[in-house]
């Protein structure tokens, strides 16, 4: 498809049409994936069923399917809708910088977020989005530092203004939070920022940004008829059958 190729050399002269069809394409799949997101949560409350079983249980066989589907899984409504902004920003950026390889880079970051925390979480039943959300977040960030990029960088800053906290969520001060989803995101973010870093994203620049490289460079000489002037931005709920703990 031509929209996954299109990078133009002069951002100046874009393809309107073209630019309309990559923002409605990068729409899709956050949002396919934000309305199943809702549907499972509905169908737990209403119909009082809980796939709490089918997030990541570190270390254990009956937790390793979590790795696909404990981002579709939350404890409430609150604890979705907390996930699903930033994931549904975050998820639209990617396609819409990335496009060609944007899939391939949420892909790692899905299963490198879940497989962490399968061999490296504590014993507790890991579910939620936000694990994901932190790897998208920081994908973003370190990109953005990596190609100095000030969309990218203002991208993650606002992220985390949405999402709040995302630092702290990294800690170990909740012991109903899922630190380690967050952390292990966050940490698949950076490695995929670093793997993908030689890609490049092609851009109109700030004007400042022109300025600021004008002043290393050395000054084009005047036209002859020019006056002289001589100046030159998954938590984890404990609670049991009988004792049973969950992280979201």
């Amino acid at each position: 498809m031509k929209i996954f190729n299109y990078y133009p050399s002069n951002p100046r002269k874009l393809d309107y049409k073209l630019e309309k069809r990559i923002f409605f394409h990068s729409l899709f799949f956050p949002t396919l994936l934000v309305v199943l997101f809702w549907i499972v949560e509905i169908i737990e409350q209403t119909l009082g069923y809980s796939f709490v079983k089918l997030g990541i249980f570190p270390l254990h066989l009956k937790g390793l399917p979590g790795i696909l589907f404990s981002p579709f899984i939350h404890s409430g409504f609150k604890h979705l809708f907390s996930n699903s902004v930033p994931f549904f920003i975050l998820m639209f950026a990617l396609i819409y910088f990335y496009r060609r390889i944007s899939y391939r880079i949420f892909f790692w970051l899905y299963i490198l977020a879940g497989t962490f925390v399968w061999f490296l979480g504590r014993e507790a039943w890991h579910i939620g989005a936000s694990g994901v959300v932190y790897a998208m977040a920081a994908f973003h960030f370190v990109s953005g530092i990596i190609r100095n990029d000030v969309r990218l960088l203002t991208l993650s800053v606002t992220v985390v203004f949405l999402y709040g906290g995302l630092v702290w969520g990294m800690l170990p001060i909740d012991p109903e939070i899922s630190w380690e989803g967050h952390l292990w995101g966050a940490v698949s973010g950076v490695m995929m920022a670093l793997v993908y870093r030689k890609y490049v994203i092609r851009r109109d620049k700030f004007d400042w940004e022109d300025e600021e490289e004008d002043d290393d460079e050395t000054p084009p000489e005047a036209p002859e008829n020019a006056p002289d002037d001589n100046q030159n931005v998954t938590g984890v709920i404990n609670f049991d059958e009988e004792k049973r703990n969950t992280t979201f």
